[in-house]
């Protein structure tokens, strides 16, 4: 029988969001007929590597954000041989990396909004950018920490003393209209989904509260941006040299009529697999159940030892 290790938790601003994730892949891979180690990590590296010895057959890597899925933990388990689920060292630290990833690709042709790198003390003395416009930290995750300027409003001065995710954040104007998302597992991808939410945007309580957010699969947009969105999710994946499963996000303005402009935000090597998250939902209309989407994962590990 397959011996899997399940680490997560971690020491990121998403510890919750992983600890979440985490108990629904270990009850999911017990179903699936694995046998299942869960590793609850905190910042105690020494005790993960106790954790991973005797060595498992697969590690389901259920971290998310920093540490995570930046390509941290991923060469750890290069080092030690062990095959594990989702993007490599490469792959994951390019995506975590908001200003990289949009380097990358933007090289590819693929559509980004109008940004640039900042230094966050300039904030508090002036619009970096015509308003309105996304303040967004470089290396987190799960919209944690981003604030968006509108007209009229007067937080930039506050926004910018209570920075805490270091001495820069990328601006990009802001893509009014929809929140749209789509998964890749391997060389597909999956469908796009529609995600409406009471919230000024799907932010971080949009994401993970109950009833934060109503998801429409597949979404009533016009088809060549449906079409659109699936390609382009597919070639981030693709450039940024990820494997297994991703999900990007976008934005697409369809407030002057469809077909509309569509914008790629980021793609996430680590989906969430939480009960709200987008990834299973996906899956699950491919017909695909959580249980046999771990299983996949878990097939689809490896490692560059």
């Amino acid at each position: 029988m397959t011996r899997v290790a399940v680490i997560y938790g971690g020491m990121s601003a998403e510890r919750d969001v992983s600890l979440s994730s985490g108990r629904q892949v270990i009850s999911a891979l017990r179903i699936a007929g694995y046998d299942v180690v869960p590793v609850e990590v905190g910042s105690d590296l020494g005790a993960l590597l106790r954790a991973l010895d005797p060595r498992p057959d697969v590690v389901f890597n259920a971290l998310h954000g920093r540490f995570g899925e930046d390509g941290a933990i991923q060469g750890v388990l290069d080092w030690l041989g062990i095959p594990y689920t989702h993007s490599g060292v490469r792959a994951s630290a390019m995506a975590m990396d908001k200003v990289a990833a949009r380097a990358l690709f933007i090289a590819a042709g693929l559509p980004v909004a109008r940004g640039k790198l900042v230094d966050v003390a300039e904030l508090e003395h002036a619009d970096p950018m015509p308003l309105p416009y996304v303040i967004k930290p470089i290396n987190e995750g799960s919209s944690v920490g981003v604030e968006i300027m509108r007209e009229g409003g007067n937080r930039r001065a506050e926004i910018a003393a209570g920075w805490r995710f270091g001495a820069t954040a990328l601006v990009e104007e802001f893509i009014p209209g929809r929140e749209l998302t789509v998964g890749v597992m391997g060389d597909e991808a999956l469908e796009v989904t529609d995600i409406t939410s009471a919230n000024m945007f799907y932010d971080y309580e949009a994401k993970y509260a109950d009833g934060g957010s109503r998801h429409v699969i597949p979404a009533q947009i016009h088809p060549d941006i449906y079409a659109q969105a699936k390609d382009v999710a597919l070639a981030a994946h693709r450039a940024l040299g990820c494997r297994g499963a991703t999900r990007s996000d976008f934005r697409y303005d369809d407030t002057k009529g469809e077909p509309g402009r569509l914008i790629l935000l980021e793609t996430n090597t680590q989906p969430g697999l939480t009960p709200t998250s987008l990834m299973p939902e996906q899956a699950a209309y491919r017909g695909m159940d959580f249980p046999r989407l771990c299983a996949w994962m878990v097939e689809n590990a490896a490692c560059r030892g």
